[in-house]
């Protein structure tokens, strides 16, 4: 063959086995992007594509050694699953094992319920579905990663791995049934599976992005292609011998075209960011980057990039990549968590050593052992060892989990007696007009971190949300049912912490309440940027919806409260604020035009201003919350729906400011009267919601009563 032309087409039996530098560059390529985006996030934007060229790659891989051996029965199923235990669980396994021993030494008390269970998900693989259900919780997003997140992807690796040698099984019977040439029948099979994961892909990234990010169907056809690509290129598979059938393409088109990949997946990886829609069709950049590099298997010739590829060191890299990503997550998140301090950049470098010396050790004491020969027979002996090691790993997580449960059931015996105690000092109540009560500067506080993080008002519980897209308008009603004065609790996320005190007050007078919630949008007459337009118009949309429901004149006064967590559409430099405003008094005065008197609750302090998350800071400083206390002026937002209602100076809308009952003149605190305040970084527990009652009451009540007197 002459030099300037190579075959496009490979055997598909040496397909299967062949080392290939371009793939193992690849490999060294895809976790660099992904190791580099986890420590310099802000510069290395779009580096999570490393995990699309993974997936790329490992479609391509199992399915030409699928071809290279096509699976006829269950036991060739049972076969290809126990070379995949043996390739990947051990590695996978002790990462998972550590993960728990990690996170029970330095995570705080707070995290490790949500670790162990991620960690339980993560030893079944479906840690993604996990991590789906969890992601569209706008508060999830709020919590610390868990050290074992990153096998998201591995789980939707395994669960493609699961899968697709059934397919294949069944398009080889297929094409048998049909008469039909396998090569009519196989690869057009994986085309269509391909196409619908992709349509599902662009479909459910527009309609419900967050889930859209972790689930299996919207990922499968990212494998899948690699899929194709190997079918395309692999002829012997279906039988014909190709010796001497080659398609040829010219060295240097080959080249270019290996350039253009590895720029697709260049550009992506700089220029794409966390709000990019991802994956949907924006994931096909990347992709069809990575298959063309691997179709064209770029020639090691000057001008193309196969003699980089080729480079010992970036080999090497593709050797150990899978090691690689296992290990570099954990120590991403155990680390500043182990030193009490955000990752500096010594800490970073020595990360990326560490784990390249442990993925080294991995690899070759642990990955190559167990790929050895002799663990392959008899058959049952992959699984049964996979079974009893999991079973391991998950028990101890699950050791975990019941010690955190433990640690909970005793902190709420501890809130219970609190509450009973009718201690003048507690919550709020510390914080009152010539009160004498000692300012609180060390633990133990009532709800403890363990159970704080969970201390949510009833809408949670509840599930009183109305969520992306915002096409609905979710109610909940609470308070008394048969009571002549009604009240509407309006807003997002940050309205929603003050039901419980909403609660305490409508108990004490007989009022009845309507919660009327959505999670992160505002109503405003505000357009507020979401990840797809569709989401913007959908936010928008449901605060029309919220007018039209309180223009019936159903509310006696609607109590509303936000944060605007969120940049206008039309945002440009420093205008943010003065957009936010407007669109309050715009949306205020449409309320005004309906009759309806309107009660704003100035936002609460966010100590997520300067980094701070309450239960997480109170539980590592319980012995010094001094290291949790931030400066009112930093803590206290510049509210726009206050500020808006306070412009317009009409006497249908009052605004509440309670900040003197959760800050002192200077300082805002973790933990007030003994009560825990936030059960996050900007939202407050239910129980000093609770405390606040009363003091929320005593503004709120004779509004209540001007409204009643007009009505009547």
């Amino acid at each position: 063959m002459p030099d300037t032309l190579s075959p496009l087409t490979v055997k598909a039996k040496a397909t299967a086995t062949l080392v290939r530098t371009d793939i193992q560059a690849l490999r060294a390529l895809a976790v660099s992007l992904v190791f580099l985006f986890h420590l310099w996030p802000n510069r290395m934007t779009g580096g999570f594509v490393g995990v699309d060229v993974f997936f790329v790659i490992s479609g391509f891989l199992i399915t030409s050694h699928l071809l290279a051996h096509p699976p006829t029965g269950a036991k060739d199923l049972l076969g290809f699953w126990a070379r995949r235990i043996q390739r990947l669980l051990p590695a996978s396994l002790l990462v998972l094992a550590l993960s728990v021993v990690g996170s029970r030494m330095f995570a705080p008390e707070t995290e490790w319920g949500s670790t162990a269970a991620q960690i339980k998900a993560a030893t079944l693989y479906y840690v993604n579905w996990n991590l789906a259900s969890s992601s569209v919780d706008y508060l999830a997003a709020e919590a610390a990663p868990s050290p074992v997140q990153h096998y998201w992807s591995l789980s939707i690796e395994e669960q493609f791995y699961l899968g697709w040698p059934i397919l294949l099984l069944l398009l080889f019977v297929l094409a048998r049934v049909l008469k039909r040439p396998a090569t009519r029948v196989v690869v057009p099979g994986l085309a269509l599976a391909v196409a619908a994961s992709l349509v599902y892909s662009i479909t459910e990234t527009a309609s419900n992005p967050a889930a859209a990010y972790f689930v299996t169907p919207t990922r499968i056809w990212e494998l899948g292609l690699g899929g194709v690509l190997a079918g395309l290129l692999s002829r012997r598979a279906f039988g014909r011998d190709v010796d001497h059938e080659h398609v040829l393409i010219p060295e240097a088109a080959r080249s270019a075209v290996a350039w253009l990949g590895f720029g697709a997946i260049a550009l992506t990886a700089f220029t794409y960011t966390g709000s990019t829609p991802f994956p949907g069709w924006q994931a096909l950049l990347p992709v069809l980057g990575t298959v063309a590099v691997i179709a064209v298997d770029a020639p090691l010739k000057r001008h193309s990039p196969g003699p980089i590829l080729a480079w010992k060191p970036i080999q090497f890299l593709g050797d150990i990549s899978y090691s690689v990503y296992l290990w570099h997550w954990p120590m991403v998140v155990l680390v500043p968590q182990a030193t009490g301090h955000p990752l500096t950049l010594e800490n970073k470098l020595a990360i990326i050593v560490v784990t390249l010396v442990l993925a080294t050790l991995t690899k070759y004491f642990i990955e190559d052992v167990f790929r050895q020969a002799r663990f392959r027979k008899p058959l049952f002996k992959p699984f049964l060892a996979m079974v009893l090691a999991m079973a391991l790993v998950w028990g101890a997580a699950h050791t975990l989990d019941r010690y955190f449960e433990k640690q909970q059931d005793q902190a709420r015996q501890a809130l219970s007696d609190a509450k009973g105690s009718d201690d003048p000092c507690f919550g709020a109540a510390s914080l009152a007009d010539g009160s004498q009560c000692p300012r609180i500067t060390e633990g133990p506080v009532v709800p403890a971190p363990n159970l704080a993080i969970d201390d949510k008002s009833d809408a949670y519980r509840d599930g009183c949300w109305e969520w992306i897209p915002f096409d609905g308008l979710k109610t909940c009603e609470y308070g008394d049912e048969a009571s002549d004065v009604h009240i509407a609790l309006v807003g997002n996320s940050h309205a929603g912490h003050w039901l419980p005190a909403l609660q305490v007050v409508a108990e004490n007078q007989g009022w009845h309440i309507t919660t009327i919630l959505a999670s992160e949008c505002t109503a405003t007459r505000t357009k507020v940027e979401f990840k797809t337009d569709e989401e913007s118009e959908g936010c928008l949309d449901w605060g029309q919806r919220v007018l039209d429901t309180t223009a019936k004149g159903d509310f006696d006064v609607v109590v509303t409260s936000e944060r605007n967590g969120r940049k206008p559409v039309d945002a440009e430099d420093g205008n943010e604020q003065e957009l936010w405003e407007q669109g309050y008094r715009d949306y205020l005065s449409d309320w005004i035009a309906q009759g309806q008197r309107v009660v704003v609750i100035h936002d609460t302090p966010l100590p997520g201003s300067t980094d701070v998350n309450g239960p997480e800071c109170t539980a590592e400083h319980e012995d010094g919350l001094g290291a949790c206390t931030g400066l009112r002026k930093d803590w206290v937002p510049n509210d726009a729906l206050a500020n808006a209602a306070e412009d317009i100076d009409d006497p249908m809308v009052s605004v509440v400011d309670l900040t003197d009952r959760i800050c002192g003149p200077k300082y805002c605190d973790v933990a007030v009267g003994g009560v825990a305040v936030y059960f996050d970084a900007s939202h407050i527990t239910a129980t000093y919601s609770e405390t606040l009652g009363p003091f929320l009451g005593r503004d709120l009540v004779p509004m209540v009563e001007k409204s009643l007197t007009k009505k009547r």
